[in-house]
């Protein structure tokens, strides 16, 4: 029994058993939840009659409580059978409210690299987690000027036919994480293992009408069982592949007499993928998890570069002959032991965790090239990242005048990068040497440490009423310490309705490229900075003198649930403090030697926007057929982005204004279940003013908005019987697509790709 289950509500008395047929009290082990008990008892007068006791009321931690919170959603396995992604978990995790895919600015400089944006803050403010443990390798990935990575994120290690559930916490309920976690938490929970032997085969392909369009390929499998008494095991394999769209995929629609370039279309990729975990139980009370993962991301050349050249833009491109060839190759090992224990006094986990990131690359937008193209020579080099990880936590029920669990934990977190492509190279041979550039002198080694403890209490004021205050304090060994107090509340007006509210304060660490002054990134941007001229480009250098960034954070809510209806509003209001941005002041300047008239700024990462990012999220669920809808039912969700603009009055990420999302479920028979999905984009509107430059952005180019447009699809499962199904469905039912009408902003807000119809079928036998 988990000991944040308090008996203290429980009143049952356990009679000695004389008589035949005497029953006995009989508990369910449920966290967080109302549990109806039956008990029978022995009346004076000897008879046996049925005695009905009040629900149960169970009390969990303050985790579990804050996973209820209005900015919650949870995605299970049944969902994701449904409607399965056709490459990773963020095409379903784009469906909850307050969540959209986006680059990491308004830039639109890698429009395709969509990643998991929640309440507009910005993929760099989620936080990636695989069964509660950080996933980082995205440092890996070098950090340029616009505050873009060439990356897909970190949403792609685990094939999603081997996700139990995802745990999607936006806003205050997310501050407890730490570092990263300002926009909030994507929790992606494995499947366990099992005290059966039970496997799984998976293969799935997706195939768009339009063979322009990448085409995917996916096959995985699942093997879990006992070893011995007390060892069971898990592991899955992966393979996957989705090709990339055709090289002039957006030609026909780059407005090149405006001054757009040609932009590529969605990248491939290649998975392969590779999990074991052993779980050991030590006695009745403990258990110990063991697990390694390897796992291969591999892109495959579209042709997307930052200044959008091509062949005949620029002879000394090598694009076409890169076309389909991988130029970012990601390998992550990832090894951790996990220790939990359920004693008298409560409940505790410790977890270590090595995680190991190399990022092997062509030479693109380095130092003494233009930003963004690939090296003429091709050459390859290597960034490599570790990270070390140990952290731990108890959960201690107690009664202190009122029932509460208060939660104890720590962590130690060393992150370690070795880039030596961006940091030691030669500036150009046509420039002088910048300070500090002589080989050797300048270090291609960065690292930073983070210690936290931090407490939370949840606790029960009434009966109807749950507090919970908590306070991190997080420590960087070259920032010094941060403060993140937060208080989240939830208020039983009626069975039915509850009100629910917090603020936090949470905050994010600067990043290794922005705070080593070593680091070294050439921009070849005309005039890119006052002070400087046409040709002669300019420096990001990295700051030690940043300060964290940080944001308020704060939403109330109210939620309605009665037999299967459903419904809620949020308000959410994020107050974004010291963001990070590349600085257009130029602290020093070179001469090119060759052409004396030529100069290039030496810029750095500097804390200089603040910002506001507010909006409303809502849900409504309606039970069509059968009990609780369990036979029709649906449910939609909408976030409406009020406001999410620095104080240059550009959005921190391009996202639409509107995005509601709705799903009919269907379940014909038991074998058969059916299922239409539908989402409405609103206007999406671009930057307005260059921050790199502080210039207003053209206005008859890249201040176009995109137009709202909407998403349908359709999809089905067959049971066949326990062992074998089948699933098929049509994405983009009615064929609505978008193009990337040119590269970086000069295109306004049509910076990316929304592919066409296409149609999908899986089949998954089981044992």
């Amino acid at each position: 029994m988990q000991s944040c289950f308090n008996l203290s509500h429980l009143t049952l008395a356990l009679l000695a058993m004389s008589a035949p047929g005497l029953g006995y009290a009989e508990t369910l082990e449920i966290e967080g939840s109302e549990v109806p008990v039956q008990s029978t008892d022995l009346p004076v007068d000897g008879s046996i009659q049925a005695l009905e006791l009040e629900n149960t009321h169970v009390l969990g931690s303050a985790q579990q409580e804050l996973r209820q919170a209005p900015g919650v959603s949870i995605i299970t396995s049944e969902d994701i059978q449904r409607r399965p992604p056709v490459n990773d978990i963020s095409d379903i995790v784009r469906k909850m409210p307050g969540v959209n895919l986006t680059g990491n600015s308004a830039s639109g400089s890698r429009g395709n690299n969509r990643q998991i944006d929640l309440r507009g803050m910005g993929p760099e403010n989620t936080l990636i987690l695989i069964d509660g443990k950080p996933v980082t390798s995205r440092n890996a990935v070098r950090y340029t000027r616009a505050g873009e990575r060439d990356t897909r994120g970190d949403s792609n290690w685990v094939p999603a036919e081997q996700v139990e559930r995802i745990e999607v916490l936006r806003g205050p309920a997310a501050a407890r994480y730490g570092s990263g976690s300002m926009g909030g938490v994507v929790n992606i929970i494995t499947k366990r293992p099992t005290d059966e032997f039970h496997g799984s085969l998976t293969a799935f392909t997706n195939l768009p009408e339009d063979d322009a369009e990448g085409m995917t390929r996916r096959t995985n499998f699942s093997l879990s069982g006992p070893l011995t008494e007390n060892l069971t095991f898990r592991v899955y394999g992966n393979l996957n592949k989705t090709d990339a769209d055709d090289s002039d995929i957006n030609l026909a629609h780059t407005d090149a007499a405006a001054g757009s370039s040609l932009a590529a279309g969605r990248e491939g990729v290649r998975n392969r993928d590779i999990n074991g975990l052993v779980s050991w139980a030590l006695d009745e009370r403990q258990t110990l998890d063991f697990e390694a993962g390897f796992s291969r991301q591999g892109n495959i050349y579209a042709g997307d570069v930052g200044t959008g050249a091509t062949d005949s833009q620029n002879p000394n491109s090598i694009i076409s002959d890169l076309i389909g060839r991988e130029t970012n190759t990601m390998y992550r090992e990832n090894y951790s032991m996990t220790h939990h224990g359920d004693w008298d006094f409560g409940t505790s986990r410790v977890t270590a965790q090595y995680e190991n990131t190399r990022n092997r690359r062509f030479l693109e937008g380095q130092t003494g090239s233009v930003d963004g193209d690939i090296s003429a020579d091709a050459q390859r080099a290597t960034s490599t990242y570790d990270s070390y990880l140990v952290d731990g936590q108890l959960d201690i029920p107690m009664e202190l005048m009122v029932q509460q669990v208060l939660t104890l934990g720590a962590e130690w977190n060393r992150q370690e990068l070795d880039d030596p492509s961006t940091l030691n190279r030669s500036i150009g041979s046509d420039w002088s040497a910048l300070p500090n550039s002589a080989a050797g002198s300048r270090s291609t080694r960065m690292d930073a440490t983070l210690m936290a403890v931090y407490v939370e209490d949840n606790i029960e004021m009434t009966r109807d009423w749950i507090l919970t205050p908590g306070l991190r304090l997080d420590h960087h060994d070259q920032f010094g310490s941060n403060w993140s107090p937060s208080l989240n509340t939830s208020y039983k007006l009626t069975d039915e309705l509850t009100l629910q509210g917090g603020i936090a304060r949470a905050f994010k660490a600067p990043n290794l490229y922005q705070s080593n002054p070593n680091y070294l990134y050439r921009s070849n941007g005309n005039g890119c900075a006052a002070g400087t001229t046409a040709g002669g480009g300019c420096y990001v250098l990295g700051n030690a003198n940043l300060d964290p960034e940080t944001s308020i954070n704060k939403e109330l809510g109210i939620s309605f649930v009665r037999d299967g209806w459903s419904a809620g509003i949020t308000y959410f209001r994020n107050d974004y403090d010291n963001k990070i941005v590349s600085s257009n002041v130029v602290v020093d300047t070179i001469t090119n030697p060759g052409n004396p008239s030529q100069f290039a700024g030496i810029l750095q990462w500097d804390n200089a926007s603040d910002a506001v990012v507010k909006g409303w999220e809502g849900n409504l669920g309606i039970p069509l057929m059968g009990e609780a809808g369990k036979v029709l039912s649906w449910n939609t969700n909408f976030t409406y982005m009020q406001d999410n603009k620095d104080g240059d009055g550009n959005p921190l990420s391009v996202v639409p204004e509107y995005t509601v999302n709705t799903m009919l479920d269907w379940q014909v028979n038991q074998q058969l279940s059916l299922s239409l999905t539908g989402t409405y984009y609103g206007r999406q509107e671009p930057r307005v003013v260059n921050p790199t430059r502080d210039t207003v952005v053209s206005a008859d180019n890249e201040l176009r908005d995109r137009d709202p447009y909407h998403i349908w699809g359709v999809g089905g499962i067959y049971q066949v019987n326990d062992n074998l199904s089948f699933g098929a469905g049509i994405n983009n039912l009615f064929d609505k697509r978008l193009f990337r009408e040119g590269a970086g902003t000069s295109a306004g807000a049509n910076t990316y790709n929304e592919p066409g119809r296409s149609f999908y079928a899986s089949v998954t036998t089981s044992f």
